[in-house]
């Protein structure tokens, strides 16, 4: 049995945990989703507050910094939030304890490392600067931050300097983004980024594409890869036949968490 200290201690981890996917969270949404009264809330969040984890502002709280950047990166954080939760949730178990893993640039796969446990101790390679943040809160786990140029759009770092960072490194996991998705492969928005992916790609022994339904009915210019260079594909809808019949092709896996 969980004691009370416990128990606070796991509210208060999910409330942060809220905050990284949203820049700002009501007490009434805290005690509809945490099953505790308003009181107790308030005192998780004042708690939190204490501790410098949190601002209190009126009716709820909201992070001491922002974990999105731009407010571009925080309007499509909070866009299909609770499907882009559910493909985290299901990531996590390609996520090895001690192991290596590498996050791409994107929302979905933010959303992966905002589910990490609080006592992860593995490595994190990234060049996605909110994840770098992110990671600020993980005093066990070690970050290598990949340099380059800042694309704003994206929030992250690219350019030759970035695919030079990734020479002699190696992950147990890369959990990879994308733009669009269709029977042909897997693309993304600008041309510039897709050396970084690729590099990316080629330095993860596993490659795991994260991407909500959405992504399955949109369009980029460029095409990154085809699904020989993905071992699984976690998404929340199942894709239509054409690419599921291309995946099945691929022997890639996927898994669907509705």
């Amino acid at each position: 049995m969980k004691s009370s200290r416990d128990s606070a201690r796991a509210r208060q981890d999910q409330i942060l945990r809220q905050l990284r996917s949203s820049p700002f969270v009501s007490v009434s949404e805290l005690v509809q989703q945490l099953g505790v009264s308003d009181m107790t809330v308030r005192r998780d969040l004042k708690n939190l507050s204490n501790r410098g984890e949190v601002n209190i502002v009126h009716g709820g709280a909201s992070l001491p910094h922002s974990a999105h950047g731009t407010a571009d990166f925080s309007r499509r954080a909070r866009r299909l939030s609770e499907a882009k939760h559910k493909i985290a949730v299901a990531a996590q178990e390609y996520i090895p304890d001690r192991g290596v893993i590498a996050i791409d640039a994107g929302t979905t796969a933010f959303a992966v490392v905002n589910e990490l446990s609080a006592d992860f101790r593995g490595t994190v390679i990234t060049h996605s600067i909110p994840v770098l943040q992110h990671m600020l809160s993980f005093p066990n786990a070690s970050v290598l931050g990949l340099g380059g140029e800042l694309l704003i759009e994206s929030q992250a770092l690219v350019g030759p300097r970035t695919v030079e960072g990734l020479a002699g490194l190696k992950a147990d996991t890369l959990f990879l983004g994308a733009a669009a998705i269709d029977a042909a492969g897997i693309y993304v928005t600008t041309d510039i980024e897709r050396p970084v992916k690729k590099a990316l790609i080629e330095s993860a022994s596993l490659v795991v594409l994260v991407a909500d339904h959405e992504k399955f009915n949109g369009s980029a210019a460029v095409r990154l890869v085809d699904f020989s260079a993905v071992d699984v594909v976690i998404t929340d809808a199942a894709p239509g036949p054409d690419v599921d019949n291309r995946l099945k092709a691929a022997g890639t896996d996927v898994i669907v968490c509705a």
